[in-house]
């Protein structure tokens, strides 16, 4: 089991993150969508930020806290899937301080089910799932092999930048981009992106606690 959880430490490494990658993330979704992304993602993030000091400080609260936040204040699609992605963490994980390694998997298995239904995408759209999906194939493959906390995430961290990697030569689905057609390839999928940065930071955020 890991040692007890910084809970405010993990959802502070995220949002840096983001914030760190804002311009990239815009980038690269400004070649196939509104380029808006990464400012739209670190614009709702930094609210969390301001409003963290008023949230109980286990780990699933202030996931869900982040997902109600996001949902109120990132503009079109974006909001709803990821305070989606949020909050069914947060619930997995409820009033949690510390977790085992099969919450992770929860965790991750609660986030694909529902962003899956909120936005209609399956793996193979060029959206966020795809790093979602790869993640928790990855996550359930450590498991059955019998690693611990520090080492399964390391695997889920390395099948996320797969599933992030492997939006680049697909073509769009969903969204604006998918009116672009076959044009819509060469290019990683913004949410996929940023999906990929979350998992990554809270990933390494609560190994450190392992």
């Amino acid at each position: 089991m890991a040692g007890e959880i910084d809970a405010r430490g993990v959802i502070l490494r995220l949002i840096s993150a983001i914030e760190e990658n804002k311009a990239w993330l815009s980038e690269i979704d400004g070649a196939v969508g509104d380029g808006d992304h990464g400012i739209n993602m670190a614009k709702g993030l930094s609210m969390v930020r301001a409003g963290m000091d008023t949230q109980p400080d286990d780990l699933g609260g202030l996931l869900r806290y982040v997902g109600m936040t996001l949902v109120t204040h990132i503009g079109g699609a974006m909001g709803p899937i990821y305070g989606t992605f949020f909050m069914k963490m947060g619930k997995s994980v409820e009033g949690r301080r510390s977790i085992e390694v099969e919450d992770l998997e929860n965790m991750l298995s609660q986030a694909l089910e529902g962003v899956k239904k909120r936005g209609g995408a399956e793996k193979g759209d060029k959206t966020l799932v795809d790093t979602l999906d790869a993640a928790l194939i990855g996550y359930k493959r450590a498991m059955k092999e019998g690693m611990g906390l520090g080492a399964a995430i390391d695997v889920m961290i390395e099948h996320a930048r797969r599933g992030m990697e492997s939006t680049r030569d697909m073509v769009a689905k969903k969204g604006r981009s998918s009116r672009l057609g076959d044009r819509s390839k060469g290019t990683i999928d913004a949410g996929a992106a940023s999906c990929y940065i979350i998992l990554k930071a809270m990933g390494e955020s609560i190994k450190e606690s392992d």
